[in-house]
């Protein structure tokens, strides 16, 4: 049997196919993650824009994972309120609605672009020219609009209309100003002809180059944030992931600044004596623990602000025996208590693991010219902004909850886990890898899962548990919404495995559209 060259673990046919191909054609699973982030960009315009920014943490073969911060930057400056172009939108996910910001005035410093150069020079073998081609084939020959990329479109449909070159970008070829509908196919080739010239050019096109000048350009004309000096002095940070060890796994996750990866840590850290495995899947037991740990989480976020100033060695302190046990004590006393992202997992037969997420929040209704590029609305996003819209601390990495994770497990199994879904990132990874590791399940099994969310004291939990566990759980929680069906809201955690001995498996999460295939 020919042994697999990976697999590949995605939001999109066209995303994880773009991967699959350069893996077939000798790439590793870097230039693949690569192929990805293009070709997400095409298939996958709500959730991911080289206008917007992420994070991959990368491990090669038998080296220490990696992880590269390339997500958005808060400008040097900030202008007078009144003089920007800054408005909300109402977003409507039926079961409920959210409102974002958007406009000119909520563009932040993106990364994307300087990421993926900075991981083609460090980690890939293919040329980028070859890299992006699976890409600009779809935009140019086009992608059919599956139920999933429709849905997520008319949520955030507000934004789509918000200016004519917005609704380019998803516009139906049969009714002219109108969105495109189900199984329309859509064509990008302004996209393709900017991947091309960025491949032909460099990173320097955008943030020194013509790109860049007619971004700062229009920011400057109509009531924008960003400056030249701005996008000039961008730059992609190198950090050693959070490691943690839980039930002998030991985890790689996103570091500080970015706040996801601490908050899972936290919590797996105060279930690690809970013995999870011990109980029913989805029971009261079960479910109330996770529960439990989730409201005490969001104490700790609450309670120490985080996200809301420097995070400079606040992992050591929070992640501490002395502090951990202080929370574990509330945990024994049950009684004491009182949006557009998308995630890429790969692995290779060599061995190499990439798990990587991407964000451009919802979008800021703003396309650069020629290149089918929008641009990120992260300073509208309430989740990222505590101190409140236009408050922003200057020249600093936005604060994030996106956590491309990575695992080894005691027997030499390694898996890539992530996920996207705004605040519920943090809650769909946390219990992904309880199914893996306390429950020992299949990794398709593991995704898909019935999750639960707490926040803002509201306990959501998607359908499966029994009614008897849900009775048991509304003893312990004031307020529960149980949800008909799986649904987007609880993230999507695309994941892969390689075992030891080299087998490969994953899934695609259903939530978002996921798909998985093996090479």
């Amino acid at each position: 049997m020919k042994k697999a060259a990976g697999i590949v673990a995605a939001g999109h046919p066209v995303t994880a196919r773009a991967a699959t191909e350069i893996l077939r054609a000798g790439g590793n699973a870097f230039d693949a993650a690569l192929a990805a982030m293009f070709a997400g960009c095409v298939a996958e315009p709500v959730l991911a824009s080289l206008g917007g920014g992420g994070f991959l943490t990368a491990r090669t073969a038998g080296a220490k994972p990696l992880l590269y911060d390339f997500f958005a930057q808060t400008p040097h400056g900030r202008p007078v309120e009144s003089e920007l172009d800054f408005y909300p939108i109402v977003a409507d996910f039926g079961t409920a609605q959210q409102e974002f910001h958007i406009g000119m005035g909520s563009i932040a410093t993106p990364g994307a672009i300087k990421g993926a150069f900075a991981i083609h020079r460090d980690l890939c073998r293919m040329p980028l020219r070859e890299i992006i081609q699976p890409a600009c084939e779809a935009a140019r020959s086009g992608v059919r609009l599956n139920s999933f990329q429709h849905y997520i479109a008319e949520i955030v449909s507000p934004i789509i209309q918000s200016s004519p070159q917005a609704l380019q970008l998803h516009a139906s070829s049969r009714k002219p100003g109108a969105i495109a509908e189900l199984d329309e196919t859509v064509c990008n080739p302004a996209m393709a002809d900017g991947f091309e010239i960025l491949a032909l050019e460099g990173e320097d096109l955008f943030y020194q180059g013509e790109m860049g000048r007619q971004l700062t350009s229009d920011c400057h004309a109509r009531g924008g944030c960003l400056t030249r000096t701005d996008l000039e002095s961008y730059r992609v940070a190198r950090r050693s992931p959070l490691t943690l060890n839980y039930h002998n796994s030991q985890l790689f996750t996103n570091p500080p600044p970015a706040i996801g990866g601490i908050l899972i840590a936290f919590t797996l850290a105060l279930l690690e004596q809970e013995k999870l495995g011990r109980y029913p899947v989805n029971s009261a037991d079960h479910l109330g623990r996770i529960g439990h740990a989730m409201r005490l989480t969001q104490q700790l976020r609450n309670d120490r602000e985080l996200g809301s100033g420097p995070a400079i060695n606040i992992e050591h302190e929070i992640l501490s025996s002395e502090f951990i046990e202080s929370y574990r004590e509330v945990m024994r006393n049950h009684k004491g208590f009182s949006r557009g992202t998308t995630q890429i997992s790969i692995a290779d037969s060599e061995g190499n693991l990439a798990s990587m997420t991407l964000s451009n929040g919802e979008g800021s209704g703003y396309v650069l010219p020629g290149c089918g590029i929008m641009l990120n609305n992260m300073l509208g996003e309430e989740d990222i902004n505590p101190h409140g819209f236009n408050q922003w601390p200057l020249n600093r990495r936005i604060a994030s909850m996106m956590s491309p994770s990575l695992v080894i497990t005691p027997d030499g199994d390694t898996i890539a886990v992530g996920s996207g879904g705004s605040n519920r990132i943090r809650s769909a990874i946390l219990q992904v890898l309880v199914n893996l590791i306390d429950f020992g399940m299949e990794i398709e099994q593991a995704v898909e899962q019935p999750r639960m969310h707490f926040e803002s004291d509201l306990l959501n939990i998607e359908a499966g548990p029994s009614t008897h566990a849900i009775q048991a759980l509304r003893k312990e929680f004031a307020d529960i919404r149980c949800w008909p069906d799986k649904n987007l809201f609880f993230g999507g955690a695309h994941s892969v495995m390689r075992k030891r001995n080299g087998q490969l498996s994953g899934s695609g999460d259903s939530r978002r559209g996921g798909v998985c295939y093996r090479v």
